[in-house]
């Protein structure tokens, strides 16, 4: 699929028009099999540096899950000033509302840039918080499905990246309920064609909106362009029932959904621009990730020509 072409609304007010993804995106560093984390992850599961002395080659880098109100636990400052590659996840910012990019909230937001110096800013790309942004609001809701909606949030994509010079790659929530007219695919396509930006797609998040729509795994996958795709998510899910409404939790399990694998699988060598895999299961013991993190290598090693291999056991 060929690069969409720069819209007007990404001049800046100099005139001067900003390179285009497609040239930007040969500048990203290649990251790699990796892992991610959040404030206080390790108290309850994995520890990073025990995955990258036993597996070096599942832990290429650590993505950081970051609310700015609690900054940077030991874990991620001591990777930071190790010099390991980081990706910068935000937890706290509705890209699709301006008044969220307040003055407090980007000044932190360059800070802990400046001590992780990640290679991207990522994140969920719809509610993390309903009215004020403090801990009793905090939440995540997937964006409505519409025109208007990605609109917004293509305009809050290109703030943020102008006002840190990083690149900002939306990801796609998970959801039980979704409002709009547009398939989820469709609705991240418009954002990465009117932000000209690169995209994370959770694929264990894809396959639960797939699942929750009745829709099957592969359903609109040819809206989805794949030469944006930067980075992929993989994690477990567990099915959940309560008086015969069945859903899927985005529980970051070490086992993940058939669907998941089936759409990795097909993915992988469709998108020439991937640099970057985290498999998300912070939450879990080491053991229970291993095998994961093997078959990840293995799909991967199959199309990229890098070495994803770690055959040490453990």
């Amino acid at each position: 699929m060929e690069m969409h072409s720069k819209p007007p609304s990404l001049e800046t007010a100099t005139g001067v028009i900003p390179k285009l993804f497609a040239e930007r995106v040969v500048d990203l560093p290649w990251l790699g099999l990796g892992l991610s984390t959040e404030y206080g992850a390790r108290s309850t599961g994995l520890d990073p540096f025990e995955l990258a002395r036993c597996h070096p080659g599942y832990a290429s880098f650590l993505e950081v899950g970051v609310e700015v109100g609690k900054g940077l636990d030991v874990d991620a400052k001591r990777w930071a000033a190790e010099g390991r590659p980081t990706t910068y996840h935000f937890l706290d910012i509705n890209l699709d509302e301006p008044e969220d990019f307040d003055a407090a909230w980007m000044a932190s937001v360059k800070r802990l840039i400046g001590e992780l110096k990640p290679a991207w800013l990522c994140g969920d790309a719809g509610l993390w918080h309903f009215g004020p942004r403090e801990r009793g609001q905090m939440l995540l809701l997937p964006p409505v499905l519409t025109r208007g909606a990605a609109q917004a949030m293509a305009e809050g994509i290109i703030r943020l990246r102008e006002a840190t010079g990083l690149e900002v790659l939306p990801e796609n929530p998970p959801g039980q309920v979704y409002l709009g007219d547009m398939h989820l695919l469709e609705f991240f396509a418009e954002v990465a064609a009117t932000a000209d930006t690169g995209l994370l797609l959770d694929v264990a998040h894809l396959a639960i909106y797939q699942r929750m729509k009745g829709y099957p795994a592969m359903a609109a996958i040819d809206a989805l362009p794949c030469d944006r795709i930067v980075e992929m998510h993989l994690a477990g899910g567990v099915t959940r029932a309560f008086e015969g409404f069945a859903w899927v939790e985005d529980s970051h399990g070490g086992e993940l959904l058939p669907e998941v694998w089936e759409l990795f699988e097909y993915l992988v060598p469709k998108c020439p621009n991937l640099k970057a895999i985290v498999f998300e299961c912070e939450r879990n013991p080491l053991a229970d990730t291993v095998a994961g993190f093997g078959r990840m290598a293995d799909i991967l090693g199959r199309y990229h020509h890098h070495d994803f291999g770690d055959r040490r056991g453990g």
